[in-house]
């Protein structure tokens, strides 16, 4: 059970040397070809992107930046590099770019102690209304070094007012603004955050992680339009890359944020993940990427609607942007949690989720997200996914009902069947 992402003898050095791992590969590969990704942080990336990634670039130590390393035999590295910060200046119209970063935590961390002081105050989303855990939230070790504040979303819209971010922002005086999300399925008011940081005199960010592909792909707005300070974003998710982070910038910025990535956050980059984002911000310049990243935003739409007619309640009530959250409980009288399983039972990955003011706790929380990325990497439209709405309506009805989970997961495989995974084709 071959495929062309994997050198066959690889794969047989894998098979004689661990076959429990092995083994492992291969059922995942079957379970992502039977089954629909739709956690919206995931996707399947360029089938390029596996070549570069079990690459000899893996082999070697990059401390530093091109034509300033710490160890020799860099000609190589230092062009992929070159390669990658060049395309994602043009992609997203950024003055710099730093593609060092190993992933999206990492990554904000890196910009917080790029501009900011210990102690300083820092305004963001909270979690539980869409935010990310790396915007300050109380668990995690930033919010011992920088005081977060936090702006919610209006109950019972889940809509961000605007007017409310800005008292919040009054009030506290932010040393910096951090537009950003997981699970808010609404395009962002960039112009109304800028006058907001205007007004305080605050530096402003976006965390476009979810968004970055779409953004590359011209289907949304970009931050850097608006005159952002800093944009960061993970190179997978909707981007189709390797998961990675990368920090974009105004020129002012750019020697600080070098610096808190490396040496102040970490050591030699993965040149192996830098050469596949080299490649992957080349091929998101193409005309048929476009038509993906456009493509993503019919698709959800054309899913939440059918959830909706099916009787599923949206928070926000619909979508702007790739993502859909549901309330379980108040759709469906079930939790997250409960969902999530039986959805899985029929081949349909997603993830429970916490709604805004959620009198559930995170792992038996009153909502689940899911998003369209993936499925139209596969080529689906919004035909297939009136199908999906059907299936999923009826899992959400009747999540204890084996004998119809049965029946649906049939029904996911042949939905499946008709979209091999880019890189799995022959599964």
């Amino acid at each position: 059970m071959t495929n062309f992402t994997y050198s066959a003898a690889a794969l047989e050095r894998l098979q004689n040397s661990d076959d429990e791992i092995f083994n492992a590969l291969m059922r995942e590969e079957v379970r992502q070809s039977e089954g629909i990704e739709l956690i919206p942080s995931e996707n399947y990336c360029f089938p390029e992107v596996y070549a570069l990634l079990g690459s000899v670039f893996n082999n070697k130590y990059s401390e530093g930046y091109p034509g300033r390393r710490y160890y020799g035999g860099q000609e190589n590295t230092d062009a992929v590099e070159t390669l990658a910060r060049e395309r994602a200046k043009k992609v997203f119209r950024a003055e710099h770019a730093n593609v060092q970063c190993l992933s999206g935590c990492p990554m904000n961390e890196a910009v917080y102690f790029a501009l900011l002081q210990p102690g300083d105050t820092v305004m963001g989303m909270d979690l539980t209304h869409g935010g990310h855990l790396s915007h300050g939230h109380p668990v995690t070790n930033m919010s011992k070094i920088f005081k977060f504040v936090r702006y919610k979303t209006e109950i019972p819209s889940g809509l961000i007012d605007l007017e409310k971010v800005r008292q919040v922002a009054l009030e506290n005086k932010p040393k910096l603004i951090v537009c950003g999300h997981s699970s808010y399925p609404r395009e962002y008011d960039y112009a109304g955050f800028r006058k907001i940081a205007d007004e305080v005199g605050a530096l402003l960010m976006a965390d476009i992680s979810h968004l970055g592909g779409l953004v590359a792909g011209g289907a949304l707005e970009n931050p850097l339009d608006f005159g952002f300070d800093v944009v960061t974003t993970t190179t997978h998710k909707s981007l189709r890359g390797p998961r990675g982070g990368m920090i974009l910038c105004k020129k002012k910025y750019a020697s600080a944020i070098d610096k808190s990535v490396f040496p102040g956050m970490q050591g030699g980059p993965h040149m192996h993940q830098v050469a596949a984002l080299a490649t992957t911000l080349k091929l998101v310049q193409t005309d048929m990427y476009k038509a993906y990243a456009k493509q993503v935003l019919a698709n959800a739409q054309a899913l939440a609607k059918a959830l909706l007619s099916g009787g599923a309640h949206l928070v926000t009530g619909g979508t702007e942007n790739h993502l859909i959250v549901i309330n379980t409980a108040t759709g469906f009288g079930i939790t997250g949690d409960i969902a999530e399983k039986a959805l899985d039972r029929v081949g349909i990955t997603l993830n429970k989720n916490v709604i805004p003011d959620d009198p559930n706790p995170p792992m038996k929380p009153s909502g689940i997200r899911f998003g369209t990325p993936a499925a139209t990497s596969r080529g689906m439209r919004e035909s297939d996914m009136k199908e999906l709405a059907d299936i999923m309506i009826q899992v959400l009805r009747a999540p204890g009902d084996d004998a119809l989970l049965t029946n649906l997961h049939q029904k996911t495989r042949d939905l499946c069947k008709r979209y091999p995974v880019p890189g799995l084709e022959g599964i």
